[in-house]
């Protein structure tokens, strides 16, 4: 039985957030590259660094702390995983949901790769939807 990634991904996230580490370590794959990417280029995160270690590669993600109302430094990410390997969702381009409004992202696989919903709805093309965060 094959492994989820994305899953693998986002919980390696969502446990440093909760633990308050600043840091998690990703094996490097290209699914997990472009989903940093976005997460670097949402503002979800605060740096993205390449290690290797022999044959190895892997992604050091550093989170983005976030100041809650007493003044202490705390971070917070909601991350969903939607389509899974037992049950695939897929979306046109109307039919890609807004996650608060349009405050949090949902991440798809589209034809042209790994993108937002804001990128997808902009070029009309649907997709699987891998996951929400806000």
């Amino acid at each position: 039985m094959g492994r989820d990634t994305i899953a693998d991904i986002l919980t390696s996230i969502r446990n440093a957030d909760m633990n308050r580490r600043g840091r998690v370590r990703l094996v490097s794959t290209n699914i997990t590259e472009n989903i940093a990417k976005i997460l670097l280029r949402e503002g979800f995160i605060e740096n993205v660094r390449k290690h290797q270690e022999g044959k190895k590669s892997f992604l050091v993600l550093t989170l983005r702390p976030r100041r809650n109302r007493k003044g202490t430094y705390r971070t917070f990410l909601n991350l969903k995983r939607i389509s899974r390997p037992g049950l695939r969702i897929y979306a046109n381009y109307q039919q890609i949901p807004r996650i608060l409004g349009g405050m949090g992202i949902v991440i798809l696989s589209t034809s042209r790769g790994i993108m937002t919903d804001r990128e997808a709805r902009l070029e009309g093309i649907g997709g699987e939807i891998l996951c929400y965060i806000w």
